[in-house]
């Protein structure tokens, strides 16, 4: 009697929103294939987000580092072996650097401890302080895992006329023993030669291989000899990467993103490092690039990000590629109730950047695209851009409303913002409803034959009613 089919498992496709060490802390130990990070490079710069068709900025985040009692704790628990971390923030002292430096190593030694037996990690930094990542992967993870330090070349963006254009990243590459996966053949690259390819272009064999018909010799009797040169069978990369470059401004695969990198540099270390199956961890995944990379090749994937920007490009992301997998996606650390949105945004020092983050994560819960203007933005948080081509625009407030809140809002409304939503922390009074209401409908042009329903010029939704599934009665 036959056994029962096993039953296929359920892919992992999760993304937490929350600083990653207590994520990383609370994952099984030797649960992970594969981890890509590309963490901030301690550059003292705040990035932006750049949306598209000028419709503002977010600060992503803000890549400055301070000595707080954290460090002093993550110094204390550095575990025996690593003085040489200890002795390295000694010599530099408390100082922005080191700040960073402990923060990063107590992280990575969290993600040893959850890498397999047979896993890799790949570090990307640059030159800020790439020299100090090196001592302390090699302190965690053991110089002899050391495998290679990989120079990606790249050439677009902005040259000083002062030094030679700084045009490389690093990518230091480790396994967690000497017994690791590494896939040869799935990234083998052409040999580049003098011989002459015949026709300029790929052909497929009957198995699916890609190969060049290349131009060989004369016989004899003065005929052309050509040959088969298979894709698979060509070159294995060297450790310096010229082949693929960073993200020129308008490339479609570009997010606005500001560290986003290329997928393709990202399919070729999955593709290098990690089988299908295989569960793939980005610990600072940013745009989501590693787990687009992971998706594309059927692994299963964990990010871990800080900032709810990240959360909503991602979800760009797999918007644009149409692939219908979002609502499959666990996202978790993400506030549910009124009362974990006002503990994880509104409860912060700065009220500034507190409200600035309870007005990115309304915007992109509803689909918007939230913008950066720190109280100069003349009332628009954010805009969401319609299948009519349309837009509507955002205004959010965390504190009391009133009427002259929607007043504004419909003030705002001008060029091709053509509806304006409210969303709010407080409920609103029964003369703003009444005010939204008598503002009537927008009735779109018909637009390739498909009639677009009216939909209200103004609304207005509180954040309890967007956390518990309503939207905007918009075509986005």
């Amino acid at each position: 009697m036959k056994k029962p089919a096993q039953q296929r498992r359920k892919p992992v496709r999760r993304l937490y929103y929350s600083d990653n060490l207590p994520v990383l802390r609370k994952m099984e130990s030797e649960s992970v294939d594969l981890i890509y990070l590309d963490p901030p490079f301690n550059s003292s710069r705040a990035y932006n987000i750049i949306y598209p068709g000028d419709l503002g900025q977010v600060t992503a985040f803000e890549d400055t580092w301070y000595w707080t009692p954290q460090c002093d704790l993550h110094l204390q628990q550095m575990r025996e072996g690593r003085d040489i971390l200890v002795a390295l923030v000694e010599a530099m002292g408390k100082v922005q650097m080191s700040a960073y430096l402990v923060n990063m190593a107590a992280r990575l030694e969290e993600m040893r401890r959850i890498l397999k037996p047979t896993g890799s990690i790949y570090l990307h930094c640059d030159p800020t302080a790439g020299h100090y990542l090196k001592i302390v992967m090699d302190a965690i993870f053991g110089v002899k895992n050391f495998r290679n330090e990989i120079v990606w070349c790249y050439s677009h963006g902005g040259k000083s006329k002062k030094h030679f254009g700084r045009k490389h990243d690093t990518i230091f590459f480790y396994t967690k023993g000497k017994d690791y996966v590494f896939n040869h053949r799935a990234v083998r690259i052409e040999m580049e030669s003098g011989r002459k390819s015949f026709g300029g272009r790929l052909e497929t064999d009957e198995s699916g291989r890609k190969y060049r018909l290349v131009y060989g010799s004369k016989n004899k009797r003065g005929k052309t000899r050509y040959y088969k040169y298979y894709l698979d069978e060509g070159k294995l990369p060297e450790d310096y990467w010229i082949d693929i470059n960073s993200l020129q401004s308008k490339v479609a695969e570009r997010l606005g993103y500001p560290t986003q990198k290329p997928l393709a540099l990202l399919e070729r270390i999955v593709s290098a490092s990690s089988n299908p199956g295989d569960l793939v961890l980005d610990p600072f995944c940013g745009c989501g690039t590693a787990a687009a990379a992971a998706e594309k090749l059927k692994r299963n994937w964990v990010g871990i990000d800080i900032t709810y920007s990240a959360v909503a490009a991602i979800q760009e992301r797999f918007r644009r590629q149409k692939l219908d997998i979002w609502g499959r996606i666990e996202i978790l650390g993400k506030p549910n109730t009124v009362e974990e949105v006002d503990r994880q945004l509104l409860d912060h020092s700065s009220a500034l950047y507190a409200r600035k983050e309870f007005e990115k994560f309304c915007v992109a819960t509803v689909g918007g695209l939230p913008n950066d203007r720190m109280g100069a933005d003349g009332g628009v948080d954010g805009r969401i851009p319609l299948t009519t081509g349309e837009r509507a625009v955002c205004s959010v407030k965390s504190g009391r409303v009133d009427v002259k809140a929607v007043r504004e809002l419909a003030g705002l409304l001008k060029g091709k913002d053509v509806a304006g939503v409210l969303l709010t922390r407080q409920p609103p009074t029964s003369a703003m409803v009444k005010f939204a209401r008598q503002a009537g409908l927008h009735r779109p042009a018909k637009k390739d034959l498909l009639a677009v329903k009216p939909f209200p010029r103004l609304q207005i939704l509180t954040l309890e009613e967007i956390l518990g599934g309503r939207r905007p009665e918009l075509p986005v």
